[in-house]
């Protein structure tokens, strides 16, 4: 069993964080996979993320003074292993865990996937649970030290002691048996609590790895949060499928704009099975378990830009929005097959230009003789762009269409130039 095989291509889906926040529900997960069955599923998106805090009681009653109320009760078994809050996962009871969910989601033809915390529960420490398969107890492989700037559910595990493997395993062992077919492991990519030592986490990221190859069950591994750090690129590839390369990702345009830095800063980490990851796409509906419901504050230029840069690049795509209360002009810009095959068949991004002004990226398609070309605007004013063929290294060009409009552009001579809109995209497959 090979990890880079678990996820060949970008993984695309569905993660309830941006709408939900920590208040998502059985029934919330169901309509959501309901939905992209019927609507997305023939598009390539796939996976079905329960997102944080699942096993916490209580969550999301304090959300105007906390978004993760301290120290609160926790669903967990006598292995020191958490559980589905059975008040929101009703399925979840008698020890069922999330296996009826996940069977659910696959019967679907869907992938299911959820969200952890690095580390064992603090509760688990302090009322020294068992660890299974072991004499060892929680307090004993948990460390004090190292924790969380921004969530208070979890220590760190200290990989020197006996036990620290064996409690992955175990986890890992029991969400392979629940059919959990992707991992989202927080607080992990990048330890922000220690500026110091970014990368405190490391060991336990190759415990992870560790126990996911145990299971024999091919479990994607997706670490946060970002920025991930670029000189530790040969431990995120060699350890993991996803490492988000950026802080948790929002509908604002100058997040928007320094992501062409950080795609920059990657663009030669993308392979197989390896995937640096720009985060969520903040479209439609947002923010619900905020307290604040909103719609996406990107225009919709801004969202071509967004979704051109995420698919040349080979981010992962995962939506966080509503899926139920989809309007046709998303679901138009997230069903475009020519532009989402970029993720599945096409290779060597890099970016050509950039400056205050504009970016151009290009790549290559891996079935046909035929390259992609991106073209942004950054200004307030629309602006065209060119670039000759010599700078992008190739010879001629016979045929060119824009993918997001359909459009056949004429091929004049050596130089390649598009109109594009504001804080816009063109995207071009140049035959």
């Amino acid at each position: 069993m090979n990890k880079n095989d678990f996820a060949v291509t970008p993984p695309m889906g569905w993660n309830s964080y941006d709408y939900y926040d920590t208040t998502v529900t059985e029934q919330d997960v169901k309509a959501n996979a309901d939905y992209m069955a019927e609507h997305l599923k023939e598009h390539g998106w796939e996976y079905i993320v329960v997102d944080i805090e699942w096993y916490a009681h209580n969550a999301g009653s304090k959300r105007d003074i906390y978004q993760y109320i301290p120290f609160e009760e926790v669903e967990m078994d006598e292995y020191s292993r958490l559980l589905p809050d059975p008040a929101r996962f009703p399925s979840a009871a008698g020890g069922n865990g999330f296996k009826p969910l996940a069977d659910y989601v696959h019967s679907l033809g869907l992938k299911f996937g959820i969200h952890i915390m690095r580390g064992i529960p603090r509760n688990a420490a302090h009322r020294h649970t068992k660890i299974m398969g072991t004499t060892v107890t929680a307090n004993e492989i948990a460390n004090p030290y190292s924790i969380s700037r921004w969530n208070p559910d979890m220590y760190g595990v200290d990989p020197s002691k006996e036990g620290a493997q064996e409690y992955y395993d175990s986890i890992f062992d029991l969400y392979a048996r629940w059919g959990v077919d992707y991992v989202k492991c927080d607080d992990i990519c990048n330890t922000n609590m220690y500026p110091h030592d970014p990368y405190s986490a490391r060991e336990e990221i190759e415990m992870l790895h560790k126990a996911i190859m145990k299971t024999g069950r091919p479990i994607v591994l997706s670490l946060s949060p970002g920025p991930a750090l670029i000189e530790q690129a040969w431990h995120y590839e060699t350890y993991a499928n996803m490492w988000r390369i950026t802080d948790d990702f929002w509908d604002n345009w100058d997040l928007l704009l320094n992501m062409f830095e950080r795609c920059e800063l990657w663009q030669k980490h993308v392979s197989k099975g390896c995937f640096p990851d720009c985060d969520m796409l903040p479209l439609g509906w947002l923010g619900k378990g905020f307290g604040h419901e909103w719609y996406t504050n990107f225009t919709e230029d801004e969202q071509i830009t967004m979704m051109t840069l995420w698919c040349i690049f080979r981010s992962p795509l995962m939506l966080g929005c509503a899926l139920t209360k989809l309007d046709e002009k998303t679901t138009k810009l997230i069903t475009n097959d020519k532009v989402l095959g970029l993720l599945k068949e096409s290779e060597g991004a890099r970016q050509v230009e950039r400056d205050a002004s504009h970016a151009v990226w290009i790549s290559r398609d891996t079935k046909e003789k035929a390259y992609y070309l991106a073209m942004f605007n950054f200004t307030e004013e629309k602006q065209e762009l060119k670039i000759s063929m010599d700078t992008l290294e190739m010879e001629s060009a016979a045929d060119m269409e824009e993918l997001w409009s359909g459009r056949k552009l004429p091929v004049t001579g050596k130089e390649i130039k598009a109109e594009v809109r504001p804080h816009g995209a063109v995207l071009l497959k140049i035959m």
